[in-house]
């Protein structure tokens, strides 16, 4: 118990200390783990011969959330913006299909734009410090 508060506290602080920057990285992290939970929930295998209905609703619901923090928190005085909420958009469409479905294969799809996406954010960080 008292590990996990230290945890907490260690999660908390970061997350208090962290740039806007760092903090778009943290939403792509935790949507990308988001996602991945529900891929395995709707995974059926010999170890795991059912489908995890509600763990995969209540973490693709997680990754719908993050989504639309990220859409609140884009700058529409850029133009890649739109391009960003356009991506964002679809997203959040997959995202339903999958929920509605709980289809692996949709769920996969969005795991590559996050991924990617994240690993775009990452290289502009290492621009924008490299630019300092």
């Amino acid at each position: 118990m008292v590990q996990n508060q230290g945890y907490a506290a260690y999660a908390n602080n970061k997350v208090l200390t962290a740039s806007p920057a760092e903090l778009v990285l943290m939403l792509y992290e935790a949507a990308i783990k988001f996602t991945n939970i529900a891929i395995a929930a709707v995974d059926v295998t010999e170890q795991h011969p059912k489908k995890d209905i509600q763990k995969a609703h209540d973490n693709i619901i997680k990754v719908e959330r993050i989504i639309d923090e990220l859409q609140l928190s884009l700058d529409k005085r850029y133009p890649v913006a739109q391009d960003f909420d356009n991506v964002y958009q679809y997203i959040q469409e997959r995202l339903v299909v999958a929920n509605m479905d709980k289809d692996k294969e949709v769920l996969e799809e969005i795991l590559k734009h996050l991924r990617k996406m994240r690993d775009t954010w990452k290289e502009v960080m290492k621009k924008a410090l490299a630019n300092k």
